[in-house]
């Protein structure tokens, strides 16, 4: 097979694996006898925090698997043509792209080639090649197999940039359904590795284990899991293991099977609910328990988490913008990490108006129904919770209609 063939093969084999983002590492070419940088700007199909759009080679060592998960297009009983990339072949493509200039770095997974540890194997030997051969300083993410030893953890940490293993199913029942080969141990046990190889960089100045951390990917809709059940996963993923980001991808039926559902869409709304929960949860201070309970075991889809939890827990509101502390301010829907420091930072000169606030980019047609400035809300408005939540769904249905000019794919934005 051709090298260009496989590559269509292969490149088109990844795109299900969404578990990527920038690459949170800096690290510049010195030598003379090295290629590439790697900045915290990013590595992917995205768009940094200072605007640019980067890019990386993102592909599969191979498609022939070992495993028959429902779900995967990959799996080893369905009929589709298969291919490889030797070490050397993916090292070569890598360096080619990088000289042309059409990416900057590596995203490199595999299907199960024979066994967890042989797989792990061909993969650090390609990145061997790339960093110790070839010279390549650019930046490299890999996928850690799940079941992989110990040790080939170890080899692998010490020579890219971040490494994700995938959870896939957020439960043993739905993983021993749909992908029974699959353990939940086998998961976390390099999770694990990864996060102890991390916490114990400090103590080994010359030592650059995972510099960009770990990340993970979580399927949405194939399996009857809640909102709640995957949340929670995602706190404790983010309290034991100081994951970087989790990644929640809608369920996208690519085979046929009786243990799958039927979908007619994506769920990409709920993809959209799970990932403004998620920052929630990783910037603003909230707890999974504060945003689901036992009752509600499902995100609103009519409004954004915040504005829900906001709408349901009006005894904390008003709150006063001139005297409200950092976490406070946080709380309020349309009020973001950047405003609430701008908040806190004006005040000290002067108090703050509503005027204040829009030029501070304060989203008020969220913010006003939940704050005072100087003991008075916004003239109009009434602090009633019917009210509130009639205008906020009716602000919300708005910005969705403006995204479904983008088509299906809006709800994610």
């Amino acid at each position: 097979m051709e090298l260009l063939e496989k590559l269509a093969i292969l490149a088109d084999a990844a795109k299900y694996d969404v578990a990527c983002t920038s690459s949170g590492a800096k690290r510049s070419n010195t030598a003379d006898d090295t290629l590439g940088n790697a900045v915290r700007g990013g590595i992917c199909h995205s768009f940094t925090a200072d605007g640019r759009c980067v890019s990386l080679l993102k592909i599969l060592l191979s498609n022939n698997c070992a495993y028959n998960c429902e779900y995967c297009v990959n799996r080893k009983s369905n009929d589709i043509k298969r291919a490889a990339f030797t070490p050397r072949e993916a090292a070569y493509l890598t360096m080619e792209f990088y000289k042309r200039n059409y990416i900057e770095g590596l995203f490199l997974s595999s299907a199960v080639i024979g066994s967890p540890d042989n797989t792990m194997e061909l993969i650090i030997k390609t990145v061997k090649l790339l960093r110790e051969d070839l010279g390549f300083n650019g930046y490299i993410h890999i996928k850690a197999i799940p079941g992989t030893d110990r040790k080939l953890i170890e080899k692998a940490g010490n020579l890219v940039d971040r490494m994700s293993v995938n959870v896939e199913l957020p439960s043993r029942k739905s993983l021993l359904l749909l992908a029974p080969e699959k353990k939940p141990e086998d998961v976390f046990r390099p999770m694990k590795l990864i996060y102890e190889g991390i916490s114990e960089e400090g103590k080994a100045v010359k030592r650059r284990f995972v510099p960009a951390g770990q990340s993970t990917q979580m399927i949405i809709g194939a399996t009857p899991d809640t909102d709640h059940d995957i949340l929670g996963l995602s706190e404790k993923l983010y309290g034991s293991y100081k994951l970087k980001r989790v990644f929640y991808s809608a369920y996208i039926p690519v085979v046929q099977s009786s243990k799958l559902p039927v979908v007619i869409r994506p769920e990409l709304r709920r993809e959209h609910r799970l990932y403004q929960a998620d920052w929630l949860l990783r910037f603003y201070g909230f707890k999974v328990n504060e945003l689901l309970d036992a009752r509600s075991r499902d995100l609103n889809m009519d409004l954004d988490p915040k504005c829900d939890w906001a709408i349901r827990n009006l005894s904390f509101f008003p709150v006063e913008v001139n005297t409200a502390d950092y976490l406070e301010l946080l709380r309020v829907p349309g009020i973001g990490i950047n405003s609430a420091r701008k908040i806190i930072q004006a005040r000290r000169t002067h108090r703050l108006d509503f005027d204040n606030l829009k030029k501070m980019r304060v989203v008020m047609k969220r913010a006003k129904y939940f704050i005072t400035c100087n003991g008075r809300m916004q003239k109009g408005l009434r602090f009633e919770q019917e009210y509130v939540k009639t205008s906020l769904l009716l602000s919300e249905n708005s910005l969705y209609e403006q995204l479904s000019i983008f088509g299906d794919h809006g709800n994610g934005v």
